[in-house]
This record gives C-alpha cells, structure tokens and sequence, in this order.
C-alpha cells in the first residue's frame, strides 16, 4: 500500500512539473513570436519607401491649372515617389478634364464649392489615406515657385519639424499694392501674437506638413485654413517654421482677397476665433478685466465721496461701479468655463488623433 502511494504521488509531481513546464513553454513560444512580430514590422518601417503628395485646390482653375502642374518637380533627392492630387471645388469649367489629362493621380471631387478650408482639408485626408509621408500644399494659379518644393520640404525630411510654411518676398512683390502689403505684415503679426510663433507670412498656403502634424489638423472656418492652421499648431506645440521662398508673376486676381474690407473682417474673425478655441481662459481675463477695473475705479471714487460726507448725490456711480464689477466677474466665469470646454476640446482631439492612426495604419498594412 506505501509503495501504491509513492507511486501516485509521484505520478501527480510528475503531471504537475509537466503542465508547469508545458506552460512556460507556452509563454517562451508566444513571446518569441511577439519579438519576431515586431522585428518584423521594424523591417517593413525601415523598407518603407518615402512618398511625397503634392495637393492643388482648385476652383475653376482650367486655365492655370496646366501651368501649375508642367511646374511641379518630377523627382527630388530623397523622396522615393512623387503623386499629384486635386481637390476640385465644384468647378463648373473642364479644371478635372485638365487634370487627368495631365496624369494626376487622385482627384477629390465637390458637387458643390465648398471653400477652401473644407478643400484643403479633404485634400489633407485623401493625401494620409494614400499613404503619403510628407504633403505639399500649393496653389493652382501658380502663384508660387515649384522649385522651392525641396526646400520647403527638407526640413521636414531632416527631423527638425512638421510643418514649414513658404515666407514670401510681400515687400518685393510688385503686383501687390502698398495698402495690401501692410495688411499682410499686420495679419502676420497678429497670427504670430495669437499662436505664439515666429512665422513671418502667416496667410502664404505654399506649405509642408508631415504625416503626423496633417493628422493633427482640424479646420472650423469656411474661409480659408491658412491663419487657424496656424494657430492651432502653435497652441498644440507641433514643431512649425518658416523658410524663405520665390513667387512667379500673377496669371489672376486673388479669390479671397475681394476687398480690403471683406479680407480684413474675415481674416480678424477667423483669427480670434482660433484663439478662442485654444485659450479662451487668457482671452476672457483680458475682456472681463476691463469692465472690472473700470467698475473698481467708479467704486473709490464713490468710496472717496462717502468717507468725506458727500456721497449723497453720488448713488448712481455705486449703482454703474456694482454693474461694471458685475459684469467682469461674469466673464471671468465664462472664461473658466470656456477654459474646460477647451481641455474637453484637447481630449477630443487627442482621441481622434489615436483612432486616425489606427484606421490609416491599419489600411497601409493591408
């Protein structure tokens, strides 16, 4: 009977190293072809070819648009492809017939014009999808010179940033009249006071974004994405600068640039708006402090009034003072409560960030 026992327990510590051994060697196993997993995606990230898309918006642009695209580099030092991409705007004129009589190789087709801002965006999304690794925004009147492409890019190219945006010669520029110059250098100004960098011509569209800064980018304006887009990278600390770049002469009027006072009020709406949205608490102390200082200063001097026994006649600067008071400290509210909405607007962002990357990863795997 003793040795019967023995027997069977050693046959349960036998069984019982057995699954302890088959388990780790489980483990071993998964583990390994997690590593080889990894290494072998490693590989395919270091294999993976560069891709450079070049996207044109265009709006009744048939006349230009060849111009434009004969312009466009062929081949740059360091990129492995180069693509071309349109984004038609409701055109009514034969602007997608040019196109693909060129050889462009996508198109991004509106039934009807939606502005810039919503094309420039569509272009962004159809330019990831296709897998681009750098995109180049320029226009279809050729307004810029397309030899600058490889300089605007290679910072891009080197690690040192995501965004750069094209630096015109605005003082050199000839066909532009004084008065729009100074607007140019005022709107930059501006843009460069909200956003909190250095960029010198904020309105200039002839711009690189990376892959991942193109994923970043949302657009709420209808007018154009050139000032928000700048903003909001700046607010969002996505590394951006500015490289200097030639233009070639005018082949037509500017579309945005109607009239000075329509440009003016557009462009001042869409850049405190783009504030708004990144810093509202800041803006909101600086627009509640005014009535709230002004109420203070009422305040004493009604306070000065009744301590010297004279304060009869003077109700009506208590009744202002209290208003004034009032009314800063409800904006102050504003602000905190803009404030979370604006952090709330941060996690939003961050999550479509995250579910961007996972769609448009996935898809390039397959």
């Amino acid at each position: 009977m003793v040795t019967i026992k023995n027997n069977i327990l050693m046959s349960i510590h036998c069984q019982g190293y057995f699954v302890i051994f088959s388990v780790f060697w489980v483990y071993d196993s998964i583990k390994k072809c997690a590593i080889l997993k990894t290494m072998q995606k490693s590989t395919i990230r270091e294999e993976k070819k560069m891709k450079l898309i070049i996207q044109i918006p265009c709006y009744n642009e048939a006349d230009t648009l060849k111009i434009a695209l004969d312009a466009l580099p062929k081949q740059i030092d360091g990129i492995d492809s180069i693509e071309y991409l349109i984004i038609n705007d409701g055109s009514k004129d034969n602007t997608v017939q040019v196109a693909k009589e060129w050889g462009v190789n996508y198109v991004v087709n509106f039934k009807r014009n939606k502005g810039l801002a919503k094309g420039f965006m569509a272009g962004l999304d159809a330019c990831i999808r296709n897998g681009a690794d750098i995109i180049v925004n320029t226009d279809a009147d050729n307004q810029y010179n397309a030899n600058d492409i490889e300089k605007l890019i290679r910072p891009i190219m080197e690690g040192r940033t995501d965004i750069v945006i094209g630096a015109r010669p605005i003082d050199a520029t000839e066909h532009w009249s004084l008065l729009k110059k100074k607007l140019q250098h005022l709107g930059s100004w501006v843009v460069r006071k909200a956003s909190n960098t250095d960029i010198p011509d904020a309105p200039s569209g002839f711009r690189a974004y990376s892959r991942n800064a193109a994923m970043q980018m949302n657009v709420i304006n209808e007018y154009t994405y050139t000032l928000e887009t700048i903003v909001q990278a700046g607010r969002n600390k996505i590394a951006m600068e500015s490289v200097p770049i030639r233009t070639n002469a005018e082949l037509r009027p500017s579309r945005l640039f109607h009239s000075i006072t329509s440009y003016v009020k557009r462009s001042m709406v869409t850049i405190i708006r783009a504030f708004l949205m990144y810093k509202p608490l800041k803006f909101f102390i600086w627009m509640g402090m005014i009535p709230f200082i002004i109420g203070i200063g009422i305040g004493m001097r009604f306070l000065y009034y009744f301590i010297s026994g004279a304060a009869a006649g003077h109700v009506q600067s208590l009744i202002l003072a209290s208003m004034l008071i009032l009314i800063g400290t409800m904006i102050f509210t504003v602000g905190l409560q803009a404030d979370i909405i604006a952090a709330n607007r941060k996690l939003l962002e961050d999550i479509q960030l995250r579910i961007k990357k996972m769609q448009y990863d996935k898809k390039e795997e397959e």
